[in-house]
């Protein structure tokens, strides 16, 4: 299992970062790649995400824990998706921690990866690093913060 971890404090109380990240249909504002999200409920959504290609990939996603300004836990639905072929299992998890008026925000990806993928974990957690980045990146700048 290949797990990465980023934290952040940013300025802005729990609730306002809960707002944003548990709000699929937000997700174009701060997740890295996503141009729309569809389907969305309070159980599931898809993001329609950007390739470096300039193609579009559908990506389904149901939430597995939710509690309230505390953490936000939700597996992506690998089978019979594009990403099966290296992922086994995927899940992120967002966790939040009032700190004097702010938020430290904790992301946190686990990937089981699957057949030749297993050989380049290096690369799969340098770019799971680089996505975690860009999304505590993007929350700052959806909550008016940051650059």
């Amino acid at each position: 299992m290949a797990t990465v971890t980023r934290a952040r404090t940013v300025q802005a109380p729990p609730g306002e970062v809960w707002r944003l990240i548990s709000d699929p249909w937000r997700l174009p504002a701060w997740w890295p790649g996503v141009q729309r999200v569809e389907e969305a409920t309070d159980t599931a959504w898809t993001k329609v995400l950007a390739s470096p290609r300039g193609k579009t990939v559908r990506a389904d996603y149901t939430l597995v824990d939710s509690r309230p300004e505390e953490r936000l836990v939700w597996r992506h639905e690998v089978e019979e998706s594009p990403f099966e072929r290296i992922l086994a299992e995927s899940l992120t998890e967002i966790g939040l921690e009032p700190e004097n008026g702010s938020t430290k925000v904790r992301l946190e990806t686990h990937m089981k990866l699957r057949g030749f993928a297993r050989f380049g974990s290096f690369q799969v957690r340098r770019a799971a690093r680089r996505q975690l980045t860009e999304a505590l990146d993007g929350i700052e700048a959806a909550l008016g913060g940051g650059d």
